[in-house]
């Protein structure tokens, strides 16, 4: 395999991101990287990403670029490479992505969601590296799946293939992904927050001494992150808080294991930083839950790219699309 040279763009509801990015001998390294907030509307927002991908490719003196990946949130439509209309982008409705950036670059470019970049970042050079069936889990702000079957990243009818985060988990609870006791509810950052803010507000009412939180006027401005570092410090209700966590993801992961029977879970973000607090707890849950020969054959380990996964992940997705043409 040749020496590749491709651009990532990753486009989200507050900064976007221009990698430029190397893959050498099968391995990525980052050459350049420029951050920027994202702009009021998809036009200044396009504007700029494309001044920069000149800029980069210039300060470089690169005379060829190979693809640009394109990694954004959903729900978007990756295969005729439109942004149909993310949440957190207010404004981009239907935007044909893949095609602007052609036309510009006259290199081939590829747009796949969050969480597709992320799985296929960790297929390429990551924990998922060398297996045939892999799940990638965001487990960040929100919670999304992305799926390698059978060495290929599977999207869906309509791109709409692993919104696990949709999964009702309990009859009530957090709500996430607009439905309460979802696993997104119980298993993101936002999930986490209003977990932690309902069983604090029940503590603080039996008077008891919470800690983190001493008193009702600082509940609402409790985050995951608050939850995460009291727990890391031995805080008795923050590690009750993270016991329902570790609980509850386990019975998600056990039902996706259970219908798709893959090698390896890998789980992004508040598991890479929580893993030695949420392990032993997911694990027992998996053994109750999960079939037995399934979890036999499943490793369940955290992302190799770390906090780092973001500056591989849209670069993914365009040595992915390089190989789909190329085989």
């Amino acid at each position: 395999m040749s020496d590749r040279t491709i651009i990532g763009i990753d486009i989200g509801g507050t900064k976007c991101a221009v990698t430029l990015c190397s893959e050498k001998d099968g391995k990525p390294v980052i050459v350049d990287k420029v951050r920027f907030a994202t702009y009021r509307t998809p036009q200044e927002t396009i504007g700029v990403l494309f001044e920069t991908v000149r800029g980069l490719t210039g300060k470089h003196a690169l005379k060829k670029t190979d693809c640009i990946g394109i990694s954004c949130g959903g729900p978007l439509n990756g295969k005729k490479g439109i942004i149909v209309c993310p949440p957190n982008l207010p404004g981009w409705v239907n935007i044909p992505i893949v095609e602007m950036f052609e036309k510009e670059f006259c290199i081939p470019a590829a747009l796949q969601n969050d969480a597709n970049a992320g799985a296929l970042a960790e297929w390429l050079w990551g924990a998922a590296h060398g297996y045939e069936n892999a799940v990638f889990l965001t487990f960040g702000t929100g919670m999304g799946a992305g799926l390698i079957l059978n060495n290929r990243l599977y999207e869906g009818t309509n791109d709409l293939a692993g919104e696990v985060g949709h999964i009702r988990i309990e009859n009530d609870g957090p709500v996430g992904f607009g439905k309460a006791g979802s696993f997104e509810g119980f298993c993101s950052g936002g999930g986490i927050a209003r977990l932690g803010q309902s069983m604090i507000a029940g503590w603080l009412s039996e008077k008891k001494d919470v800690g983190f939180c001493k008193d009702s006027a600082r509940l609402g401005s409790i985050t995951a992150q608050d939850i995460g570092e009291a727990a890391g410090a031995g805080n008795r209700y923050a590690l009750e808080i993270f016991e329902v966590v570790s609980r509850k993801l386990g019975k998600g992961i056990s039902t996706i294991i259970d219908i798709l029977n893959p090698q390896v879970v890998v789980l992004g973000s508040i598991y890479v930083r929580q893993r030695k607090i949420i392990e032993p707890l997911l694990m027992e849950t998996l053994k109750k839950e999960t079939i037995g020969l399934s979890l036999e054959a499943c490793k369940i380990v955290p992302a190799k790219l770390g906090e780092a996964i973001g500056d591989y992940a849209a670069a993914a997705i365009a040595i992915y699309c390089l190989d789909k043409i190329g085989g």
